[in-house]
């Protein structure tokens, strides 16, 4: 029998999250030339959600007549979030999600929707497991829950991904479960995809070809990752990886050109910049998160990076947020407008 999926998506979620929940069960069903997979998409006010590209995606079925069945349990509800989640879920919602759940023998939280199902007292004592930026944030909302670094984590009837490309992965897991290794294998090589297992740490830069041409550089951005808040210095990175601080400059130079100092900068200011745009943390907690030593330094090594201080960056994203949600409810509009003026065919 076909195992019965739910999407449930949210605004400003992301497409590759959308396309590596969708595609890989599309796949199955070409490649074994039969209907494994069957899937519903929903949103939760029934109507077409703008993902965070600007492009919508329209449910194809009514959030409540899926909540409405009862009679038999259909086999995953997978929640697709990305950006402000809070912002559209409140108690209602959290509520109708949390009724929606027990129609389903096992739940999925894509990126941001770990943060849902947590809302929704799923995650107690659970393990679980975010996108990488949101991780230590997650870890203090929800102590009970036990957070992970992995890519997904699967604890009993719970599902939840650190993203796109994770959720890829645990579609092969669900796909190597429950119709074999080849047929997930197969999935996988139409996409030319090399997939990862599901304990794999999250990593904040995929380092790719890197890894293999130069491993000594790998390991010296996955140190400076790990001291964002606390900066070490070049010097004792270099010895970590038993290389002189010149020998290190030099690798730096030749496959990224630039300064392992500089590089180390770069990485700091690009987390402080997620800090600002993604998080309503004040500037002190975000300069003590990325290893600054006064706001004043913060500020000028910010706008100095990014040509505008990290207080009118959020200005002009909080404007561009703004812009982009009056945008997308006179699109709404407009469509529901010419829905009702479209004349009826039906004789």
């Amino acid at each position: 029998m076909a195992l019965k999926v739910t999407l449930l998506i949210l605004p400003e979620s992301s497409m590759m999250s959308v396309a590596s929940a969708l595609d890989p069960m599309r796949a199955a069903n070409r490649l074994d030339n039969n209907r494994l997979f069957e899937w519903n998409v929903v949103t939760l006010y029934d109507e077409p959600v703008s993902l965070s590209c600007g492009l919508s995606i329209a449910p194809n079925t009514s959030i409540h007549d899926q909540l409405s069945r009862r009679s038999q349990k259909d086999d995953l509800l997978l929640i697709v979030s990305s950006f402000n989640q809070n912002k559209y879920v409140d108690k209602t919602q959290l509520n109708l999600i949390r009724s929606l759940s027990k129609n389903y023998s096992m739940i999925c939280g894509v990126e941001s929707a770990a943060w849902i199902i947590a809302r929704c007292g799923l995650l107690h004592q659970k393990r679980a497991t975010t996108h990488w930026e949101d991780l230590e944030d997650f870890a203090l909302a929800f102590p009970e829950v036990n957070v992970r670094s992995d890519r997904f984590v699967v604890d009993g009837s719970i599902v939840t991904t650190g993203g796109a490309s994770p959720t890829f992965d645990f579609m092969l897991h669900l796909i190597k479960s429950n119709f074999g290794q080849s047929l997930a294998i197969e999935v996988s090589s139409i996409f030319i995809y090399q997939g990862n297992q599901p304990n794999d740490y999250q990593q904040c830069a995929s380092l790719g070809p890197l890894i293999t041409r130069e491993p000594r550089i790998a390991k010296a951005i996955r140190i400076m990752e790990e001291n964002i808040d606390e900066p070490i210095a070049v010097q004792q990175i270099a010895s970590r990886i038993n290389l002189s601080t010149r020998q290190m400059e030099n690798l730096f130079a030749k496959n990224l050109s630039v300064s392992p100092g500089a590089y180390y900068r770069h990485l700091r200011l690009q987390t402080a910049r997620r800090l600002v745009i993604d998080t309503n943390l004040n500037m002190h907690e975000i300069m003590l998160r990325t290893g600054f030593s006064s706001l004043s330094a913060f500020s000028r090594a910010f706008k100095q990076h990014f040509s505008e201080s990290p207080i009118q960056l959020r200005q002009t994203q909080k404007r561009a947020e703004k812009f982009l949600l009056e945008a997308s409810r006179s699109t709404i509009i407009a469509q529901a407008k010419n829905t009702l003026a479209t004349p009826s065919t039906t004789p």
